[in-house]
C-alpha cells in the first residue's frame, strides 16, 4: 500500500484506486507503525544475528544493507536520527493527501527519503519479527 501511495502522490492527473476508508486505515496504521519503531529504538534489547549464517536470503535481506540486516535495530536509529516522529507524520499524510487528489505541483523530492526510511524500517520488522519466531521454535 506505501508503493501504491507513494506512486500516486506522484502521479499528476489520476488518483489512488482505493476505498478512501482503505487508505484512512493504512495512514493510521502507518502512524502506529512508526511509533512502534521509535520505541523499539528506545529499547537496549538487540536483534543481533551471526555474521556466519548460511541461511541468508536475499529475499528475507530485502533493502538492507549486511550490516543492517544483522542488527535491524540500527534502521530505526538512523531514522529517527534524521527525522522525528511529527516529520514521518507529516510525510504520511502529504503523500496519503496527494495520492488522493489531483494536484499540479506535488513536492515528489520532499518524499523519497521518509519512503526509504520507511520502506527499511517494514523490512526491519518483518525481519526482527521473524528471528522472535525462529528463536520461540
Amino acid at each position: 500500500m506505501l508503493n501504491k501511495i507513494m506512486i500516486y502522490a506522484g502521479k499528476k492527473k489520476t488518483t489512488i484506486n482505493e476505498d478512501s476508508s482503505v487508505i484512512f486505515h493504512f495512514h493510521q496504521a502507518l502512524r502506529s507503525f512508526v511509533r512502534a519503531c521509535y520505541a523499539i529504538r528506545l529499547k537496549e534489547t538487540t536483534w543481533e544475528m551471526n555474521s556466519s549464517t548460511e541461511n541468508r536470503s536475499p529475499l528475507m535481506q530485502a533493502s538492507l544493507s549486511d550490516e543492517e540486516y544483522l542488527n535491524p535495530t540500527l534502521i530505526f536509529r538512523k531514522a529517527f536520527a534524521e527525522y522525528s516522529i511529527k516529520d514521518f507524520d507529516y510525510y504520511i499524510a502529504i503523500a496519503v493527501y496527494f495520492s488522493m487528489g489531483i494536484f499540479k505541483n506535488a513536492e515528489e523530492s520532499s518524499l523519497i527519503s521518509p519512503y526509504i526510511h520507511l520502506t527499511k524500517m517494514l523490512d526491519a520488522a518483518h525481519l526482527i519479527l521473524e528471528r522472535r519466531i525462529q528463536k520461540n521454535q
